[in-house]
């Protein structure tokens, strides 16, 4: 076993506590927000009504914990959130494979690809009750279509830009489009399409609050409407903050499967 020099454990103890200064900067900040906030609320500098507190929120989650209703609407809006993400991964990823093999039908749509990827999607959101009804599938599709349009622009451009000699290699030992796209497209695009899927979580999410806001009875969407309604403003900030860390989770989840691939 090699040994390490001092110059090289010197650079790993840099980089260790490096990492170790970044984590305590962000937990500081945090602590310090929690802190300013509670403080302002508690010396008459904020509204508690209109700004709640943090003691407020963890007072309103304890009593929707103890009745289950605040696991049921997070469990809604991410099970729904992981619903569309999937279709958006998918469907990007296969349309994207389908119009790379077809340039020209690529070359004809994508103008309307990139219309309906600039098109602001809450304003579909009144077609699609209309069309879909009140329910569940209406919140997916309003999820996957703010999503899946730029995902596809996204992935044929990765696709486009893959080294022709590689697909002729490919082509001149007898390999057919099957295997260019198995042996060298898709690899090629991992970390493209895993970028991608850090953008889609968010976007999927927002979707989903999006379809919520209109076509619900329970998710967290439901709960941010519900308590502006009624003047109760803990559900609306216990909602938007519990939203904050599900998506730095989320979010976190594909930076893991990022490390898995690299």
């Amino acid at each position: 076993m090699d040994k390490v020099s001092a110059a090289q454990q010197q650079f790993l103890n840099n980089a260790v506590r490096h990492r170790k200064y970044i984590r305590l900067g962000r937990w500081v900040i945090l602590l310090l927000f929690l802190l300013l906030w509670e403080g302002s609320v508690r010396l008459g500098w904020l509204n508690d009504f209109i700004f709640s507190s943090p003691s407020r929120l963890l007072a309103s989650f304890w009593a929707m914990a103890r009745d289950g209703s605040i696991f049921l609407h997070v469990g809604i809006t991410l099970g729904e959130t992981l619903v569309s993400f999937v279709l958006v991964t998918v469907l990007s990823l296969v349309l994207a494979m389908v119009f790379w093999k077809w340039a020209m039908a690529a070359e004809i749509l994508e103008p309307y690809l990139v219309m309906l990827n600039s098109l602001p999607k809450s304003a579909l959101a009144p077609v699609l009750i209309v069309w879909l009804g009140g329910n569940v599938r209406t919140i997916i599709v309003a999820a996957v279509s703010l999503a899946v349009f730029g995902s596809i622009l996204t992935l044929l451009t990765g696709f486009r830009e893959v080294d022709e000699d590689k697909i002729k290699l490919i082509r001149s030992l007898g390999g057919g489009s099957r295997d260019v796209m198995t042996k060298v497209m898709i690899p090629h695009s991992i970390p493209l399409l895993i970028s991608t899927m850090k953008v889609n979580i968010g976007l999927c999410l927002v979707g989903v609050i999006i379809g919520e806001f209109l076509a619900a009875r329970a998710g967290l969407g439901y709960l941010i409407i519900y308590g502006s309604q009624v003047f109760k403003m803990d559900y609306v900030i216990l909602s938007i903050v519990i939203l904050c860390i599900s998506s730095a989770g989320l979010y976190k989840l594909i930076g893991l499967l990022e490390k898995r691939f690299s």
